[in-house]
């Protein structure tokens, strides 16, 4: 059924309230096709908004995408400012249909190296989206994991939290997703096995599946494999189950 994730044997399953997705692969998916990276990165986006609406169906309430990590601006020249164009465009493109879909748009990650016009574009997109309340999708770019501890640190020590007083709750109040619970489900696409420096304070205690399918390719059908193998897991949070 449509909007229901079930494994054999059980009944209808809880959906993972927050999944965190690594879009990798788009640049091989291109090379494959004999085409220049920009159009694997264009095809990303268009898988993307489908996995919105896919996530919104199954009654997902956070979807959290890696989007451009502090590390990409290593790559050529031609391929980053393509991407900064894209995101452009994607959100002139979509901005409207995630409004009606309900969505609420966050970028997370530092803004400071992006240009003017990229700033106003994300500001205009989470304004226009703030009233939405279906599926929170943030967008992390320019973000990376360890940048992210940084700044929180940087931000609670700004904010006068005495040393002794800095916990591991209060960190998070700091963080650049502490609007978001904790990812339940982690999935990178593409084939590779790594975590490539993203939300590391958040997933300490988050299911992991990594998919040999390339992010263009990956629609509903992989996506409801990896709810069912997270459904699979034995969650225990660092303690142990009551056996009886």
């Amino acid at each position: 059924m449509r909007g229901s994730t079930t494994v054999p044997g059980s009944e209808q399953l809880t959906p993972p309230r927050h999944i965190a997705v690594v879009m990798d692969g788009n640049g091989r998916w291109a090379k494959k096709r004999f085409l220049p990276r920009f159009f694997g990165h264009k095809q990303g986006v268009d898988a993307l908004v489908k996995i919105v609406q896919a996530c919104i169906d199954r009654k997902v309430e956070y979807l959290t995408v890696f989007a451009f990590s502090s590390e990409n601006w290593r790559r050529p020249q031609d391929e980053v400012s393509g991407l900064m164009g894209l995101v452009l465009a994607a959100v002139s493109r979509y901005l409207a249909k995630m409004g009606q879909l309900g969505v609420r748009i966050r970028i997370v990650g530092d803004r400071e190296s992006v240009s003017d016009k990229l700033r106003q574009a994300w500001n205009e997109a989470e304004s226009a989206t703030a009233h939405n309340t279906k599926l929170t999708l943030s967008v992390a770019f320019n973000y990376g994991g360890r940048w992210d501890i940084v700044q929180a640190a940087r931000k609670a020590i700004a904010a006068g939290v005495p040393a002794d007083e800095l916990t591991e709750a209060k960190l998070s109040e700091y963080t650049a997703m502490a609007f978001a619970p904790d990812p339940d489900l982690f999935i990178r696409t593409g084939g590779e096995v790594r975590i490539s420096n993203f939300l590391l304070w958040q997933v300490a205690y988050t299911e992991f599946v990594f998919s040999d399918c390339l992010w263009p390719e990956f629609g509903e059908k992989e996506l409801d494999a990896a709810i069912a193998e997270f459904h699979a897991r034995d969650r225990r949070f660092g303690g142990v189950k009551d056996a009886s």
